[in-house]
């Protein structure tokens, strides 16, 4: 009596290509968000393609996940028809080899029942991934928002401190320094100061000078405090710039303190004291930003 025929082994399914997609796709999210802090004017651009290409993975995901489980269904199905089949024979013989075929039978149900539970297995994944994938979607859109909300707030913020740096330059005040020059803006406090700063017309050094036997550097020059008059709040410095030496006497606060260096040319440095105490002085250098053309 012939044997029954052996019925083909099941293909098992891999799911090695999820992982490589998986970690591309997280791979893709952390660089879009670095992105977007270095470049936040670029930022809907890169947020719109980033999104785009999220739910192109997706529908790619989702379509992965269909034709694997319509594969495994097939593989069911086909398996279930092999076991009708080799039950229909079973029936047919006896003795001996109705026992071998019901013994076929037995393995082909673990076959299905395997099957079975790997496509269920393969279809939770896929699930699984699709739901990682809705998520850093979800996550990005949420990212974007929020950096739209502090890019808004940033520039309410400049706009803010711009304002009020206009306001503060509107209140400085041009005078004229001791060498009978128009100065420009004088900053008679550090919020004065900052805003001209701000301005980035000239080059600015604060300075807090004890009276002393030694004269401080200051920039590209030094400065001696000789005399600090409370009572009559004036003062004597000891400016020494290009090797040359010039002694500024009974000097007034927030008045000009005027001298020339070479490299400037016909533009004025600056010395203004802006607070006068017991043997110091606190105030700021101005220097131009421009130098003197040399040969």
């Amino acid at each position: 009596m012939s044997q029954p025929p052996m019925m083909p082994m099941p293909e098992q399914g891999g799911s090695g290509l999820k992982i490589p997609i998986l970690f591309g796709i997280v791979i893709a999210l952390l660089a879009a968000n670095v992105y977007l802090f270095l470049q936040i004017s670029d930022l809907r651009g890169e947020v719109a393609k980033a999104k785009n290409d999220l739910e192109n993975e997706l529908r790619n995901v989702r379509e992965t996940s269909h034709i694997s489980t319509q594969t495994a269904s097939r593989k069911a199905e086909t398996l279930k028809s092999e076991l009708d089949a080799a039950r229909r024979r079973a029936e047919q013989l006896a003795g001996q080899a109705r026992e071998e075929a019901m013994k076929q039978v037995e393995v082909l149900e673990k076959k299905v029942e395997e099957g079975d539970r790997k496509a269920l297995q393969q279809t939770e994944a896929v699930k699984q991934e699709v739901a990682k994938v809705e998520q850093s979607a979800a996550a990005a859109n949420t990212k974007a928002a929020e950096i739209s909300t502090d890019v808004g707030k940033v520039k309410q913020e400049v706009a803010s401190a711009k304002s009020e740096i206009d306001k503060t330059i509107a209140d400085l005040k041009s005078v004229r320094g001791d060498l009978g020059v128009q100065s420009g803006l004088i900053a008679t406090n550090s919020k004065e100061l900052g805003a001209l700063r701000a301005l980035g017309e000239r080059n600015y050094f604060e300075f807090n000078i004890v009276k002393a036997k030694q004269p401080i550097k200051l920039n590209d020059i030094t400065i001696l405090l000789k005399n600090a008059d409370v009572k009559r709040n004036r003062f004597t410095v000891e400016i020494v710039a290009d090797d040359q030496k010039v002694e500024k006497k009974d000097k007034n606060v927030h008045e000009p303190v005027q001298f020339y260096m070479g490299k400037y040319g016909r533009f004025a440095c600056e010395l203004v004291v802006q607070e006068l105490k017991k043997d110091r002085i606190v105030g700021y250098l101005s220097q131009p930003k421009v130098t003197a053309a040399r040969n």
